[in-house]
């Protein structure tokens, strides 16, 4: 007669001789599924995060409470919004006080360097943050200024193509020329380009990433942003504009990554107003297929371009419909130089550009008179080839310029040793070593924000001391998924029957498309009513539950470290998390960050169902429920149980590290700053939590770093520095005992000495 798993306990069917069926857990229906799970995760999470970003333009409204009474009470309504933005571009740091503008083409201010059509030519830079300038192009009208005008160039246009002082611009898409020319004072700020020169460290690696991703990389990482430092470059020239009581109208004129720079800075900043942008705008739930440095944390939880045109309303606004740059993506891989993000930029639909426009506030009072408070305007039937064409009617209706001039001839440089190149390795550098002094900042602004308001006086205050900053990491850093939506619906298979253990597949619910998988290896000699502890190995980055838990496939880093578990007697449990795939899960993280979500905001929930499905297993001892992870299971070591109280200890495997100076330093081989791993980076992890804090918030639960000293993800330096801090409040709390590290002799691998160690101890198995 042929048992079902109804007509037994669920105890006495594990203890069932012979060869292996596909039979389920007893309380669990079949599992049916076929196929790759782990790439069947990846692709329903994809499919989550498109249904996501398609509905995230309905949903934005929430975040909107816009008073449409009159100008002022506009403007007033939509001021949160405004600082929301200013924080999530990264413009969070106060300018220098303005001063005037330096003068690079000679010793006086009348040294300009060439002539126009009525305006003069001067080499120029002006301060914007402490050791960060702005450098570029002043033309000065030679009559009366009728209106200042931030001309912002695309990346890869230098000032002097935009006056036509170097070739690369049609003379008619010359648009700071065309400016001065009708008595307008311009300044043309030098953006950071895409070439990839100087992205790397001759020492150890260059790499392929274009200047504005290597900036943006570091930048992600410390709460600032590669647009954030161009804005702030803008809103300097702005400053310099206003610095006198009484001055004419000030404007910004763009295209391409300048349209975006310009309609930024206008939504930034009220005193702007009038905007011209060309070449960008469009809808931006694409922005994950753009280049990466247009990647913006939560972006589009409450802006896309026309909710950007919502905080520039009233002001003007002029769209013109002009091709986008053409980028095909970073440059090509070549001699040794690899890592970048791919990323395209491509001209949307015409018809997709009006349907974003047509999203725009309307209906705001007080805003009639020509060119006072002038709602938004978008031009022609079709995209034109090249920017510029409206120049004319943007001066005659916002700038108001009489007897617009038809323009002349390009001017002439004379100068005969004037190399861009130069200028833009200025730039580059300056916002690099800015970035690397945020980096050796950054540990004194977490011990403002997080240490300073830490009470270690007794573990309950402890505790209480460090919900906010847990709940801060979870909805801030890591991004906050709601309750999954489906039942559990628990489904298994019978996949290993080994002499001392048997393993079961396992398939979770969680939202439409997606699941948590994994497997679950329970040991045969469990006695009726027995209850043991759980030890969930995570794998790390490429990786399989099978390569934690089958005994005959014992890779060099993982060592069959499930299995040995589970022969010493614990129940074992290796999840399946997303990061396998290569830049298909990458494009997970892609498609998240600008809804304010992370890879890990699904790992999380993953981790939470599966924890709440184990702790009601009737044979696990819920309240030890551990956790151990290699390599980007160590990475989650440190993340989901800092939020799952769940997990009663974690051990972090090479992994554990000083995270941020990781991240960001040029200044060690094995940075992400040199490697294709382009999701790592975190917006603002580095003033918020680095592995210490995230210590923290495990504790005080029991805590192991387990380290090779071969183990090139860090150095043992490094990773003590961190560690230190980690010892120090366990000390401070007065439970040592509950944390450890281990260095041993080998490289990336589970050494399973000291750890096993650890956990028979806070475990209490083997007996």
């Amino acid at each position: 007669m042929r048992f079902t798993p109804y007509s037994l306990t669920p105890l006495a069917l594990l203890f069932i001789a012979g060869p292996l069926r596909a039979d389920p857990l007893p309380g669990t229906k079949p599992l049916a599924a076929k196929g790759d799970l782990a790439a069947q995760i990846v692709a329903g999470i994809d499919k989550y995060l498109d249904r996501e970003l398609a509905e995230s333009a309905e949903k934005r409204q929430q975040f909107w409470k816009q008073d449409l009474s009159s100008y002022e009470a506009y403007s007033k309504s939509v001021q949160p919004n405004r600082e929301r933005f200013r924080r999530l571009i990264g413009v969070v740091d106060a300018r220098l006080p303005v001063t005037e503008l330096e003068y690079l083409s000679g010793t006086a201010k009348q040294a300009h360097f060439a002539q126009g059509h009525g305006y003069k030519v001067y080499a120029v830079r002006w301060h914007v943050l402490d050791g960060v300038d702005a450098e570029g192009l002043l033309l000065e009208p030679n009559n009366k200024v009728l209106a200042n005008v931030v001309a912002i160039p695309d990346a890869d246009w230098t000032p002097e193509m935009l006056v036509g002082l170097a070739p690369g611009v049609p003379e008619k898409a010359q648009y700071a020329r065309r400016l001065a020319e009708n008595r307008c004072r311009v300044l043309v700020p030098t953006l950071i380009d895409r070439k990839d020169t100087w992205s790397g460290n001759q020492r150890f690696r260059m790499t392929n990433q274009p200047h504005r991703e290597f900036v943006y990389r570091m930048a992600y990482e410390m709460g600032r942003h590669i647009i954030g430092y161009e804005v702030q470059k803008v809103l300097a020239a702005v400053d310099w504009f206003c610095r006198e009581k009484t001055h004419p109208q000030v404007a910004v004129f763009g295209h391409g990554e300048g349209g975006l720079l310009a309609m930024y800075s206008a939504a930034a900043d009220e005193r702007i107003q009038s905007t011209f942008v060309s070449g960008y705008f469009g809808p931006r739930e694409g922005v994950w297929s753009e280049p990466i440095y247009r990647n913006v944390w939560g972006l589009l939880r409450e802006f896309g371009d026309a909710e950007l045109v919502n905080l520039i309303a009233p002001r003007g606004i002029y769209v013109e419909v002009s091709e986008v740059p053409k980028v095909s993506g970073p440059p090509p891989a070549r001699d040794g130089r690899s890592g970048a993000a791919p990323g395209k930029l491509a001209s949307p639909p015409w018809n997709a550009v009006i349907a974003e426009f047509a999203r725009k506030v309307t209906g705001i009072k007080g805003q009639g008179k020509r060119g006072q408070f002038s709602g938004p305007l978008i031009t022609g039937e079709q995209a034109k080839p090249y920017p510029g064409q409206q120049v004319e009617d943007f001066l005659d209706f916002y700038l108001q310029t009489p007897d617009l001039s038809d323009g002349g001839k390009p001017p002439v440089d004379p100068r005969k040793n004037f190399d861009p190149a130069l200028r833009q390795k200025r730039q580059f550098d300056q916002l690099v070593a800015y970035n690397q002094n945020l980096l050796r900042q950054s540990e004194y602004r977490r011990q403002e924000s997080f240490w300073s308001k830490v009470d270690t006086s007794s573990l309950e205050k402890f505790e209480q001391s460090t919900k906010a900053h847990r709940d801060s990491f979870w909805e801030q850093v890591i991004g906050q998924l709601p309750k999954p939506s489906k039942p559990v619906n628990p489904q298994t298979r019978l996949s290993y029957d080994e002499p001392k253990w048997q393993g079961y597949e396992v398939v979770l619910d969680l939202y439409r498309d997606v699941f948590a998988y994994g497997i679950l290896l329970v040991p045969k000699d469990l006695k009726p009513g027995e209850t043991r502890p759980v030890v969930v190995c995570q794998h790390g980055l490429e990786g399989r539950p099978q390569d934690v838990v089958d005994p005959k496939k014992k890779t060099p880093y993982y060592n069959s470290f499930g299995a040995q578990l589970a022969d010493m007697g614990y129940i074992v449990y290796a999840p399946q998390n997303p990061y396998i795939g290569g830049d298909k899960f990458r494009v997970l993280q892609r498609k998240a960050n600008p809804l304010g979500l992370s890879l890990f905001s699904f790992i999380v929930r993953q981790h939470e169902r599966t924890l709440d499905w184990l702790a009601k297993l009737p044979f696990v001892d819920a309240k030890k429920i551990a956790f151990y992870g290699l390599s980007y299971g160590g990475k989650t070591a440190m993340r989901v149980p800092a939020i799952l109280p769940g997990y009663c200890l974690s051990i972090c495997s090479g992994d554990f590290n000083e995270w941020i100076w990781k991240n960001v330093t040029l200044d060690f081989r094995g940075s992400y700053m040199l490697t294709g791993e382009y999701e790592m980076f975190e917006f603002n992890l580095g003033h918020t939590f680095n592995y210490a804090e995230m210590a923290a918030l495990i504790a005080p639960r029991p805590f192991m770093v387990e380290r090779g000293h071969d183990d090139g993800v860090g150095i043992d330096e490094q990773v003590a520095y961190e560690y230190a801090k980690v010892r120090r409040l366990y000390a401070k709390l007065k439970i040592p005992d509950r944390t450890a590290i281990e260095f041993f002799d080998g490289g990336h691998e589970i050494h399973g000495q000291g750890t096993f160690a650890f956990l028979r101890k806070h475990l209490g198995w083997p007996k």
